[in-house]
């Protein structure tokens, strides 16, 4: 349901504790501020903070037309987060990885989203399923806003964070250096308490642009607590007024409808053995590498014999092929911490079919992963 949405931002982190949920909820409220109908999708499966920094915990989720029906938060804010479904805030989300796949198509493809100028997804740390689901998942994006700290310890992530942008030709929209040294109240004498200026470096090293840095506000967090987004109830404050300079860009920007871009293709890619799923993909004969433009349709298939099977060759091959993602039946973990080192998602458990059946019925939602037959 997001092919009438002018305008998708992907909000990323190298890893958690940065304020990301935070940037991602202010973002969406100053949009909105800004008269412009806005849509926020959590899909932090593990940590929605998004209905606790909006005040909107225990909203009820309806249905319509077998659509999910996002919670409003003003009258122009729409928003879907994992963490309205859950009763039991305490209660720990113990899913493997096609379960999450799985959460993240719907939320994307059955949210009955009221044709929202701008989409802001609050995305999980790192770059790992999650992250990957989500952009393969949503086709074309304006862009990605990567939310880093001034430490080292952070920057290192976040360059992590660039790179897996610039291999899914997702541009990077800039980035926010969040608790960029703290002001105290009393005497104004700054802090920095994570270091100076990380953030700011690394955008300049990578070519990317630097939106600009939050410092660390005491009130900032208290507002967070009560579900108060800063930028609307302290608009008038300097740490607002930072964030609003930082987002000023991304509503600026003149950018063409995502419907005169280039489409995306992802590429899938599905081992063979006699034209069928093979049980185990190190003893495929083929793969079938099936290319699926941004609207789920199948656009070609291409036949090709692998390299020699040893440690690491495939994933390094079906890299260099484009394939974003594997569809098998059986295959062991090494071999699926391989894939995803090289950034393609992995799929296991998929019932013996021809590759475009398995496709077609991925792409829909259709795919029931069973059990990992694996003989290694």
């Amino acid at each position: 349901m997001t092919k009438n949405i002018k305008h998708k931002y992907l909000v990323l982190s190298g890893k958690g504790g940065v304020g990301k949920s935070s940037i991602a909820a202010n973002l969406a409220v100053y949009l909105a501020g800004k008269g412009k109908n806005v849509g926020l999708l959590d899909v932090d499966i593990h940590g929605p903070s998004i209905p606790k920094l909006l005040n909107l915990d225990g909203a009820a989720v309806e249905a319509r037309d077998d659509k999910i029906v996002p919670v409003r938060y003003g009258e122009r804010l729409q928003v879907m987060s994992v963490g309205l479904l859950i009763k039991n805030t305490n209660e720990a989300l113990i899913w493997r990885g096609p379960m999450k796949h799985n959460v993240i198509q719907q939320f994307v493809s059955e949210v009955l989203w009221e044709d929202p100028d701008y989409l802001v997804v609050d995305c999980p740390p790192g770059t790992g399923d999650e992250p990957l689901s989500v952009a393969q998942l949503l086709g074309a994006v304006d862009g990605a806003v990567i939310v880093t700290t001034p430490q080292e310890l952070a920057i290192v992530d976040v360059r992590k964070c660039v790179t897996f942008c610039r291999q899914l030709s997702i541009p990077v929209a800039g980035v926010i250096q969040n608790m960029s040294g703290f002001v105290c109240p009393h005497c104004n004498r700054k802090t920095d308490v994570f270091g100076v200026d990380g953030g700011q470096r690394m955008a300049e090293e990578f070519g990317v642009p630097f939106l600009g840095s939050i410092p660390m506000d005491a009130e900032l967090a208290g507002a967070c607590d009560v579900g108060k987004p800063f930028v609307e109830f302290h608009r008038d404050s300097p740490t607002a007024q930072a964030l609003a300079h930082a987002f000023e860009p991304l509503l600026n920007q003149e950018q063409e409808p995502l419907a005169q871009k280039e489409q995306t293709t992802m590429k899938i890619a599905i081992p063979l053995v006699n034209a069928r799923l093979s049980a185990h993909f190190g003893h495929c004969e083929q793969f079938a590498i099936i290319e699926a433009d941004e609207n789920n349709e199948i656009k070609n298939t291409e036949l090709l014999t692998p390299p020699a099977h040893e440690p690491g060759v495939l994933p390094r091959w079906l890299a260099e092929q484009g394939a974003s993602l594997i569809i098998a039946g059986g295959m062991g973990q090494r071999a699926q911490d391989l894939f995803r080192q090289n950034n393609i998602e992995v799929v296991v458990g998929a019932p013996d079919a021809e590759p475009e059946v398995l496709v077609s019925d991925y792409l829909a939602g259709r795919l029931q992963p069973g059990q990992n037959i694996c003989d290694h």
